[in-house]
């Protein structure tokens, strides 16, 4: 199986409590289609280089894992409709 990273900033408005719902719905998602997750770091709430939706700040998330290829388009179709995710981006490693 590949090895991912994959980058998410989770909006700035939502309360502690849904950030962890949200980092944790993703990593069962990773484990359920078969992939291992190998670290979540949560780097926190940083300043974004330019406005998304008319927020400046975003809370970072850096998820390494290896998961089947087939199921990183499906995961980022996933991530697009999930609300309080602001961006997202898969890097092959």
């Amino acid at each position: 199986m590949p090895k991912y990273e994959l980058m998410y900033i989770i909006a700035p408005d939502m309360s502690e409590e849904k950030r962890e719902e949200l980092i944790a719905k993703f990593r069962a998602y990773v484990e359920g289609k078969g992939g291992k997750i190998e670290g979540v770091d949560k780097w926190g709430m940083k300043k974004l280089a330019y406005q998304i939706n008319f927020k400046s700040e975003g809370f970072y998330v850096l998820m390494k894992m290896e998961m089947p290829a087939a199921e990183v388009d499906a995961m980022s179709k996933l991530m697009n409709i999930t609300e309080g995710i602001m961006r997202h981006q898969f890097v092959r490693n």
